[in-house]
């Protein structure tokens, strides 16, 4: 296998400097002025064990600091924020998403907690971030609906995926990215001896300039970086192709410490309430949803957005997390044997108390067994 560590200093920008590593100063400079900011609003509360019921009442002044666009747009939108409002949560929204930057932003001790897919957690555990998994949503009918296709670079011939043998991927080992291009592989019947793999981090656009500019002939692209690849170099070659694979767990994780503060428990538990209400308006308004995020947090168009929506379908949380936390699991078991990492018991990661918070509040309305 030919496997490039250097390859994130090649993304250029046009005056030259790494657009990784630019990316990531400024990253640590926001983080570092959200800390000196924040340092009060991340104080310890009363300590809470893991075994112990979490709070019924949210003590007042309690501040939940919370990195997730998408979800904010959407519990705004439906005017949600007032239930958070009124069970006295004062949540403090940043404008950070994505398994890098939320991991960085726990580290700094700038939010109590993110939204990831399923790859950041298992990184931050095997980094010696200990995090834990707080709600949970995936899609229906999921393979149909898949979050990541393969974007082909313009001239690059590859239509199945057994035409990866011997191209360039792009590879980030802890994103969702990474994994999916491991679990790729193996569907193919390829080994990563069969294929260069290319290690730079999703961050921003860097997977669709280094795609469209053919640093790489193959990454995996989702979302609004599907859409804007597509409609940048589309027109000179530029295609996408399905995976076959599921790949559609999404999830709030938060810092040990987070779940371990009594009075930041009690606030979390009141917010995945919320967050799994916002799933639910925003498959009953797919207009106005994508008007919110799409059109005015994204700049997409109106058509676009609405079509993001129909391919992601709808958004469902499931009650129980069995099925959840077993595919996670096998996840994790392929990612320490391809990457070399220590086993990992998934489960532990798991805060099953957040599991009861949704299903006593929401199952009533729960359609077998999924809020959707």
């Amino acid at each position: 296998m030919t496997f490039r560590r250097s390859a994130p200093a090649r993304v250029k920008s046009s005056s030259g400097t790494s657009r990784i590593t630019a990316a990531a100063a400024l990253v640590a400079l926001g983080l570092s002025a959200m800390t000196a900011c924040n340092s009060a609003e991340g104080s310890s509360g009363p300590k809470l064990a893991a075994d112990a019921a979490i709070p019924d009442k949210v003590p007042s002044g309690t501040v939940l600091r919370v990195g997730d666009p998408q979800a904010e747009t959407a519990i705004k939108a439906a005017g949600l924020d007032r239930e958070l409002d009124d069970a006295g949560v004062d949540v403090e929204w940043a404008n950070i998403s994505g398994g890098p930057k939320t991991l960085e932003a726990f580290r700094a001790d700038a939010i109590d907690v993110g939204s990831a897919q399923d790859i950041p957690p298992l990184f931050a555990e095997w980094t010696d971030t200990h995090v834990r998994i707080v709600a949970t949503s995936n899609r229906a009918d999921a393979l149909n609906h898949a979050v990541y296709q393969l974007g082909i670079a313009p001239g690059v011939d590859v239509q199945s995926l057994a035409d990866l043998k011997g191209k360039k991927i792009a590879y980030s080992p802890g994103q969702a990215q990474g994994a999916l291009v491991l679990r790729v592989l193996d569907k193919a019947g390829l080994t990563q001896d069969d294929v260069e793999l290319v290690e730079m981090q999703s961050v921003d656009d860097v997977y669709v300039n280094a795609v469209g500019s053919k640093q790489v002939d193959v990454a995996p692209l989702g979302g609004t970086l599907l859409t804007q690849y597509l409609a940048k170099y589309g027109q000179d070659g530029g295609t996408s192709i399905p995976t076959g694979i599921r790949d559609d767990q999404s999830l709030l994780y938060a810092p040990a410490e987070t779940v371990e503060n009594a009075d930041k428990a009690a606030a979390l538990a009141a917010y995945v309430v919320v967050w799994a209400k916002a799933k639910q308006w925003a498959n009953a308004h797919p207009d106005e949803y994508a008007q919110a995020f799409y059109v005015d947090h994204e700049g997409l168009t109106l058509e676009d957005g609405l079509a993001l929506i129909a391919q992601a379908g709808t958004i469902q949380v499931p009650l129980s997390w069995d099925e959840t936390i077993a595919a996670h699991q096998e996840t994790a078991d392929l990612l320490a044997e391809e990457q070399d990492h220590d086993e990992l018991d998934v489960a532990d990661i798991y805060d099953r108390r957040f599991e009861k918070v949704v299903a006593d509040a929401l199952g009533s309305t729960a359609t077998d067994g999924f809020v959707q």
